[in-house]
């Protein structure tokens, strides 16, 4: 019998067709602080733990500038450091491989980001203390897993940076939002704002960011904003779909769009073989459905049900 050589990868045209998580709101919000950070001159590396096949990883390479460094830290399909680590990637990321988070970066990018395989406690390291302007966390749920990841985050970021803690209100990432809010209320943790999915904070002074976010209205199209007080911490709250700031583009944007072996393609779409023609209707043939007679019409429209019924039974119009 011979084998059948695995199908390859469909090649992304659009970021939407990179699978992850990775909402409108939060691509406008990574476009504000990092848009911020290069019109005011800050410099700094960027810094992703937990990519999973390269959404947000893909987006935030967008800002990088020359001299700095992007790292990516993630287990893909290494050994995880403990059984509970281990079965949380077999159940969240089982079909996470390397090799496919780095063909979606490069379908956007020219090179890979420095590709840090393996646990997160591995960033420090790989990054040095006080170099990191804008740090995502994203990886794993476990609460001492993501303590060790903001201590972390901490350690790397410059005192103007901003990091972005995902999944820290999920309804089963209760580890991430223990250790979220341990973060702020004991560790020094400022939050800046909030939206669907992700806390953004700094261990410097948020107040310019927030005023910033609060002063332009122009970006909040397409949002909800509220403003809240949480221990004394001003928090900014966003929701919605906003529209998406632009987005990187892929080298096959102007590919057409592949087609599955059931003919599908990539938006679920059944693609007509070539020279097929839609089969044309036999209008000589008595219709499936017989019209309804002016009688049966007015017992549908007026009837209760149970008399429509009936009167279907009687006249042999029943199923």
């Amino acid at each position: 019998m011979t084998a059948t050589a695995p199908r390859a990868a469909r090649r992304p045209r659009t970021l939407h067709e990179v699978k992850g998580w990775f909402p409108s709101l939060d691509q406008v919000l990574f476009d504000r602080f990092l848009s911020r950070q290069r019109r005011l001159g800050h410099r700094g590396d960027l810094l992703e733990m937990g990519a999973y096949l390269g959404k947000s990883a893909i987006f935030t390479a967008g800002y990088l500038r020359a001299g700095e460094r992007f790292t990516v830290c993630d287990l893909f399909d290494a050994p995880a450091p403990d059984e509970r680590n281990a079965a949380e990637a077999r159940k969240s990321y089982a079909t996470l491989t390397r090799v496919a988070f780095e063909q979606n970066y490069l379908a956007f990018h020219d090179s890979l980001p420095d590709v840090v395989q393996g646990p997160t406690s591995l960033v420090p390291r790989h990054v040095a203390p006080d170099s990191c302007r804008f740090v995502h966390v994203d990886a794993s749920h476990l609460y001492e897993h993501v303590a060790g990841d903001i201590d972390a985050a901490r350690t790397a970021m410059v005192p103007t940076g901003v990091v972005a803690l995902d999944d820290f209100r999920s309804e089963h990432t209760p580890g991430v939002a223990a250790a979220t809010w341990e973060a702020v209320f004991l560790r020094g943790l400022r939050p800046v704002c909030l939206s669907t999915q992700k806390l953004y904070g700094t261990w410097g002074d948020p107040e310019p960011l927030q005023e910033e976010l609060l002063a332009d209205e122009e970006w909040r199209a397409g949002t909800h904003l509220s403003v809240q007080e949480i221990a004394g911490h001003r928090v900014l709250r966003f929701s919605g779909r906003p529209p998406n700031p632009a987005a990187p583009r892929s080298r096959y944007a102007d590919e057409p769009r592949e087609a599955d072996e059931g003919g599908r393609d990539g938006a679920g779409r059944t693609e007509a073989q070539p020279g097929a023609r839609r089969p044309t209707p036999d209008r000589s043939a008595p219709s499936a459905r017989r019209r309804r007679g002016p009688v049966r019409r007015l017992a549908a429209d007026v009837l209760p049900p149970v008399v429509t019924r009936a009167i279907r039974r009687r006249s042999g119009g029943g199923r």
